[in-house]
């Protein structure tokens, strides 16, 4: 299972633009990653937020979107969240705050545009 975060700040969420591998360098993403064994969904997101934002205080709600098939048997599940300091880009190229009327602005990988109509419906209800 893959986990990200709709890492959440005054209605908008947080983007980040992939350096690798190469198919997929120069997309957008939601910060994330494998959920290790061992971990529920909430650890890893928590460890992965550290990892590649360099935030402490996380802390991960609810589901946002369907669940997405990848290559392999695997999903991708998108979790709000929330944390305390600025994301620092440690793995990325970029990071970026985006509203939910510019979602649809930035190339996003394939797998974090299927959620894109739930997370912009979910940024419109208020989540700040």
């Amino acid at each position: 299972m893959v986990v990200g975060a709709a890492l959440v700040r005054d209605g908008r969420v947080l983007a980040a633009r992939r350096t690798r591998p190469a198919s997929a360098a120069g997309r957008w993403e939601l910060p994330g990653g494998a959920v290790e064994s061992g971990e529920d969904e909430a650890a890893a997101l928590a460890r992965e937020l550290r990892e590649e934002l360099a935030l402490a205080d996380v802390a991960v709600g609810d589901r946002v979107g369907p669940e997405v098939t990848l290559s392999e048997g695997r999903v991708l599940r998108i979790r709000a969240c929330r944390a305390d300091g600025e994301p620092t880009a440690l793995e990325h190229d970029a990071l970026r705050w985006v509203g939910p009327d510019d979602l649809d602005d930035l190339d996003w990988l394939d797998a974090d545009r299927a959620v894109l109509p739930a997370l912009a419906a979910f940024l419109d209800g208020g989540a700040r």
